[in-house]
């Protein structure tokens, strides 16, 4: 049996102190993507400083040895947000009719991918959620599928579309209990 790597988990509800780590791993992450618009780290900048200032953000990153490795962010959408204005077809009102964790970003350097490290950040993030469920979006095409598949095991389940800009992909939204 492997033992699962030595991670620090820290929490963050402010990025200032974050950021700079938080945009280093997206860019390793990102790395193939990065020369299309929507990937590119200056747009990923400005997305994670909009949604830093929502209500309810919290951001998980995973440190090794005193290196960022790994993160989770996101924050709490109400009903009519425009995340859920978004998807078609629209959610059941069970989804929607109280506040729910929207999970912005999930994303682990290459080099600790199938090391247990996404799912860790994502349960410590959930850990501290006292909202009733989390939804997340996917490229489906993503790693020709297996991101989805991964969510999947994960307990989430497809519940509709959206494209959140004209610059990015039509994604599938879904969705889970938090606990």
């Amino acid at each position: 049996m492997t033992t699962a790597p030595a991670l620090e988990l820290r929490t963050f509800t402010d990025l200032d102190t974050a950021r700079g780590d938080l945009l280093d791993v997206y860019a390793d992450v990102r790395a193939p993507l990065l020369h299309l618009p929507n990937y590119a780290v200056t747009a990923f900048g400005e997305r994670v400083d909009r949604h830093s200032a929502e209500p309810g953000f919290a951001a998980v990153l995973a440190y090794a040895a005193g290196h960022p490795v790994g993160y989770a962010y996101g924050n709490t959408i109400e009903h009519g947000d425009r995340y859920w204005q978004r998807t078609s077809p629209a959610p059941a009102d069970e989804y929607t009719e109280r506040p729910v964790l929207a999970l912005k970003e999930i994303g682990v350097r290459p080099t600790w991918r199938k090391t247990g490290t996404a799912r860790r950040i994502h349960d410590a993030h959930l850990a501290t959620r006292d909202e009733r469920f989390v939804t997340l979006m996917v490229n489906p095409a993503a790693g020709e599928g297996k991101v989805h598949a991964l969510y999947r095991s994960w307990g989430y389940e497809d519940i509709g579309k959206s494209q959140p800009s004209p610059a990015s992909p039509v994604l599938t939204v879904m969705i889970r209990a938090t606990r």
